[in-house]
């Protein structure tokens, strides 16, 4: 079964270990599961209880560990063309990018809606279930680069914020990237207007949702950071940019604006609840209590910052300060792979390493769950609890690198699950028995792979 009827009452009963992510106060008992009815999660079942009112059907999910379904923050759909490419493999973020720019740059429409795919597949089998990204690379020819990942969502029956990125400050004028990948701004505030008018959903349940993504410090324009953020408050949505990534940009900040990132981000418009950042590692004392008073979220994306050398951020005091913490696969480029249960581990991992071994595992879990949520402004997702969407994975602990494990929930994270057996989005099964129910994973990577080589070769 792939999918229910809006009046089935569907029980999945009694998991072997559950993950709730509700950290609200008294917190009720799910270890006998969860009733879903109507896409939604209606009743929470206690340990050895019943339902209140009777099910037409049953899940056993005896052998599983129960979680809600993992949220992406940051990611670059496209980037999984250019994954493990040789002449960046050893590179830094700055030389990275410019090797990259000229590849990117020949996108075309096919090649997005294969890589868009790409990503969805690998983080719904991975236990996503809403993804964000952050696409910037319009060259000619791929003005409906949205679009198509729109419709791609659509088709894996999954949920997304799609940010309508953009790059307005290219080398000509001191910037990164070159020419050919920058776009005049009334382009794109044009189009991004355009894509909130036609695609953005609000309220509970939401599908897709539509955000502004200048793209970083040294690829725009102030006019386009405070332009952004103006239709954004305008149009009600979300805002998202790099910042505070590397060594390197915040030396870019202070020689090009005067002032360090964070400075730079209020000077903008940008210091507020309806912005979130991709990365946000280099912040001093000051600046994780101003991210924390304002309210603007951050996506940590420990595999990302650990491949380019980038630094580890503060995920934990940014959380404590008041900033929502989530978690990001970033661009298949800079992490080479898109699996949102081994970035929970990998925060995991470096946070301890940098605040200490007692670093709950539920705190990772938290980041990739409810923090995630936060991060993009959602309320009924990222949690199990009545009246929330029932977004929801199972995972079988029968693989050999699970044996001897003793705690089914942290067992997860320290013994490494990579891929869920199960997972649910709004109610309908999307991922059943480990495998994505009519895609052909097969065909969809040998079509994938050809472009990719295409597209390195020029």
């Amino acid at each position: 079964m792939t999918s229910t009827d809006a009046a089935t009452r569907t029980w999945v009963r009694d998991p072997l270990g559950v993950f709730t992510a509700d950290d609200s106060p008294g917190a009720p008992d799910a270890r006998g599961g969860l009733v879903v009815e109507g896409g939604v999660i209606v009743e929470l079942v206690a340990a050895g209880a019943q339902p209140s009112a009777p099910v037409d059907e049953t899940f056993d999910a005896s052998q599983h560990v129960l979680t809600p379904g993992l949220i992406n923050t940051h990611h670059h759909f496209y980037q999984t063309l250019t994954r493990a490419w040789g002449p960046v493999a050893d590179a830094p973020l700055f030389p990275w990018l410019q090797r990259l720019y000229p590849v990117w740059a020949r996108l075309t429409p096919r090649d997005h809606e294969l890589a868009t795919t790409v990503a969805l597949a690998e983080l719904l089998l991975s236990g996503c279930t809403t993804a964000a990204d952050h696409h910037y690379v319009f060259p000619d020819g791929l003005d409906d680069a949205i679009d198509l990942q729109v419709a791609a969502v659509r088709r894996l029956g999954m949920r997304a914020t799609l940010t309508r990125g953009s790059m307005t400050l290219g080398q000509d004028d001191g910037g990164l990237p070159p020419q050919s990948v920058v776009q005049d701004l009334d382009t794109i505030l044009a189009d991004s207007r355009r894509l909130v008018d036609t695609y953005h959903e609000r309220g509970a349940g939401a599908q897709v949702q539509i955000a502004f993504a200048p793209c970083s410090p040294f690829s725009v324009t102030t006019d386009a950071m405070r332009e952004s953020a103006a239709l954004a408050e305008e149009l009600d949505v979300r805002l998202h940019t790099h910042l505070a990534e590397t060594i390197d940009e915040e030396d870019f900040c202070r020689e090009r604006f005067g002032m360090r990132t964070v400075d730079y981000l209020e000077s903008v418009g940008w210091l507020t609840d309806r912005a979130w950042l991709g990365h946000g590692i280099h912040l001093d004392d000051d600046e994780v209590r101003r991210l924390g008073a304002a309210g603007t979220g951050v996506a940590h994306c420990p595999t990302s910052n650990m491949r380019l050398a980038s630094g580890i951020a503060r995920a934990v005091e940014l959380e404590d300060a008041g900033a929502p913490v989530g978690l990001g696969v970033d661009g298949s480029a800079s992490n080479d792979a898109s699996t949102m249960i081994l970035e929970a581990r990998q925060a995991l991992y470096l946070q301890r390493l940098r605040y200490g071994a007692d670093i709950p595992v539920t705190r990772a879990l938290g980041w990739g769950t409810r923090g995630s949520a936060r991060v993009l402004g959602r309320d009924d997702v990222g949690v199990l609890a009545v009246g929330k969407q029932a977004d929801l994975e199972l995972w079988r602990l029968a693989e050999l690198r699970f044996s001897g494990a003793h705690a089914p929930v942290a067992a997860l994270l320290l013994c490494g699950a990579d891929r869920a057996d199960r997972v649910m989005v709004g109610g309908a099964w999307r991922v059943v028995d480990g495998a994505i129910p009519g895609l052909d994973l097969g065909a969809l990577a040998a079509e994938h792979s050809a472009a990719a080589r295409r597209l390195v070769a020029g």
